[in-house]
């Protein structure tokens, strides 16, 4: 009769979550434990506001606002303001900044919004005990942040935590894009391309009618500076229409087979019960379609969060 480490052994090999090679890159699964099951642990920072003490992101995402303000100044000073069309500048500058508003509204809530870590530490021999759970189940454990891991859970080397439905670890949020929070980057990378196809749109106008008029008519500024203004912003847009506008795809492809770019990537068998398609699109953004699926002040509640910015923990997150 073989020993509860040889028994182990065997279930390791034949279980598709514990390949040796799936989880190099992100970490790596560690050695599986006979008390579990694939869902075990429970998710943290309900209580907290989530932040990533990244230099790299929190470069990547000062910029980010940088560059959308930028956009909004170019608009609003170098094109609409000066206009002699009223109406053309009330409805363009409203739709322009609405959206814009949105845009960095969803960013700061992918970025402080916890994406589904899975408490450190929390495999313990007490925690394990609570789980009540059936004799011969599994869990795994993660060898760096010492957590029972959830299937589907992959460690981040950034966010050293363990996130559940991790589908990757974006800078220019300064946060992973998991289970709790893909929502919002989906509205995020949705609103930039919307902004960007707009100053497009704008800068084209523009362009074309102060080539039929004198420049100093078209513009409060010189027309060398209103023309170099004028070219970075195009050059922004198209970079970002070109980046958020294939993310966007990339998500809305991957909500609806439910499958996140990490599993895509390591070509991961699915051994979860999968939501295709509407059923998909429903869980991440919460019941049926409606406008409030493209609203990110969703679930925001403002005075939890003022009663909780007295309290921080210091680390790699920090809760406020």
């Amino acid at each position: 009769m073989q020993s509860s480490n040889h028994r182990l052994r065997d279930m390791e090999q034949h279980h598709p979550l514990l390949s040796a090679g799936a989880d190099v890159e992100m970490g790596g699964l560690g050695a599986g434990v006979m008390v579990g099951g694939p869902h075990s642990g429970h998710t943290a920072g309900n209580r907290t506001l989530w932040f990533i003490q990244d230099s790299c992101g929190m470069v990547c995402a000062t910029m980010t606002w940088f560059l959308v303000l930028y956009a909004e100044f170019v608009v609003n000073f170098v094109m609409l303001l000066p206009a002699k069309n009223f109406w053309y500048s009330l409805l363009n500058g409203a739709t322009f900044n609405s959206l814009a508003v949105l845009a960095l509204a969803s960013h700061m809530r992918t970025m402080l919004t916890d994406p589904g870590a899975v408490p450190k530490g929390n495999a313990t021999k007490e925690y394990m005990e609570s789980l009540q759970l059936k004799p011969g189940e599994v869990i795994y454990k993660c060898p760096k942040c010492c957590s029972i891991k959830p299937e589907r859970a992959h460690h981040c080397s950034i966010c050293k935590r363990c996130i559940r439905k991790m589908d990757h670890h974006c800078p220019w949020v300064n946060n992973c894009v998991g289970e709790k929070n893909q929502r919002f980057f989906v509205l995020f990378t949705m609103y930039i391309a919307l902004i960007s196809t707009h100053a497009l749109g704008l800068s084209g106008m523009h362009f074309f009618t102060c080539i039929k008029v004198q420049w100093n008519e078209c513009s409060d500024f010189s027309p060398g500076v209103s023309v170099l203004l004028l070219i970075f912003l195009c050059l922004e847009a198209i970079l970002f229409l070109t980046f958020t506008a294939v993310m966007f795809g990339t998500q809305i492809h991957s909500i609806c087979n439910d499958e996140t770019e990490i599993e895509r990537l390591k070509n991961e068998k699915p051994t979860w019960e999968r939501h295709m398609r509407w059923d998909g699109m429903k869980a991440v953004f919460g019941g049926s379609p409606s406008l409030l699926w493209c609203n990110p002040f969703t679930g925001l509640r403002l005075r939890r969060l003022l009663l909780l910015s007295h309290s921080r923990r210091g680390g790699s997150e920090f809760s406020v």
